[in-house]
């Protein structure tokens, strides 16, 4: 019996295109955050090109700008590819990061708490250039013969890019300080700020939606009980709306929930103090977490169609009680003691994946590609 070897044709990466851009809203938040203050100085947005280079500078700094643009540069790269290699894909990034981070820095001469600054935009475009150089050498290993690859065929649907990008997100959107486990797009508060602002007085638009009913101890744990419990579920159910038959279902759901939760552990140990690293698994946090993984448990063995919509159901559950339930009181004692200080640009970026994810998440669920499940 002859056997033929069929080459599948090098096709573009979905995951790095819609990864890049992810990653360029990412670093417009982040650049831009808290997006408040703004007003003209008097200078040309473009003034700080010709500037002297800043007098007071730390590496922390440089670093922070150089490992915040590689990624910006693999992603260019990653999402040329086929259609550009090489070096002619390294200078379409070396061009696209002078570009955007030219715009960022052009755009902070506006903001009150930002300084535009021409070191920031070279170690950006510095940080692109490098990670471009890197996307460029690994591309033939990552994206044509990688072992990943392999499980990649042999466990997820051939239209799972774009998951792939939403599920990697979820573990990261922990990072940012919640007042409840998966409270992810909490809205209500920013939205609210930003009215006050406009109209120069106090408006608290979730106040307004809880028709000033407070809530018992109670209703606080059943509250967050729900939150976790439908985060959990959507995000988790989300990952299997990516998997074949064949894949190991339980063992990859276990694997991102406990990232997840171990992403949560040390970013509370590192904002707050050690000792609160774990202080987020509140009695509500807990029976979420059961009831969560009782939920989805059950969901596992139920056809895709369910699956996905489910999981629609369960994250717009939680976008709903998260932006209804006032703020937890313990919450509000404990970020008295986050310092933002250096780590802005950090935090900014850690704010938008905590407030996006979730819509994120339904964007994919409610994308016509992903409504039926290959077999």
């Amino acid at each position: 019996m002859t056997t033929h070897h069929h080459h599948r044709p090098i096709q573009a990466s979905t995951f790095a295109r819609v990864g890049l851009v992810m990653y360029l809203l990412l670093i417009i938040y982040a650049s831009w955050y808290p997006f408040v203050g703004w007003h003209s100085n008097g200078l040309s947005p473009f003034a700080y090109l010709f500037a002297p280079l800043p007098h007071y500078w730390t590496v922390f700094d440089v670093v922070t700008n150089i490992i915040g643009y590689a990624p910006f540069g693999i992603f260019v790269v990653f999402a040329l590819y086929p259609a550009v290699r090489g070096v002619y894909a390294v200078a379409l990034a070396a061009v696209c990061s002078v570009l955007l981070s030219g715009t960022m820095e052009a755009v902070q001469t506006f903001l009150p708490t930002r300084v535009s600054s021409n070191l920031d935009f070279l170690t950006n475009i510095g940080g692109a250039i490098a990670g471009a150089i890197i996307a460029a050498m690994l591309t033939p290993k990552l994206l044509e013969r990688s072992r990943f690859l392999q499980y990649r065929r042999r466990w997820f649907l051939r239209e799972a890019g774009r998951g792939f990008v939403v599920i990697g997100l979820w573990p990261l959107a922990q990072i940012y300080p919640q007042g409840y486990l998966f409270g992810h797009g909490q809205l209500i508060p920013i939205l609210s700020s930003w009215l006050s602002d406009w109209y120069a007085t106090s408006i608290d638009l979730g106040a307004i939606l809880r028709q000033g009913v407070e809530l018992s101890p109670e209703q606080y744990w059943l509250s967050e009980a729900i939150m976790t419990a439908c985060g959990l579920t959507g995000a988790l159910l989300t990952l299997l709306c990516l998997l074949r038959k064949n894949a190991p279902t339980a063992l990859l759901a276990t694997l991102l929930m406990i990232s997840a939760l171990a992403v949560k552990a040390m970013a509370s140990a590192l904002f707050f103090a050690p000792e609160n690293a774990f202080a987020w698994l509140t009695p509500g946090a807990q029976g979420g977490l059961l009831f969560g993984t009782a939920m989805v448990f059950g969901l596992a063995f139920a056809p895709p169609v369910a699956q996905r919509r489910i999981a629609a159901v369960m994250l717009v559950i939680s976008l709903l009680v998260v932006n209804i339930v006032p703020a937890n009181p313990y919450f509000v004692v404990t970020l008295q003691t986050w310092v933002q200080g250096k780590f802005l640009n950090f935090n900014g970026a850690a704010q938008f994946l905590s407030l996006f994810w979730p819509f994120f998440a339904l964007w994919f669920l409610l994308h016509s590609v992903h409504r039926q499940k290959e077999n």
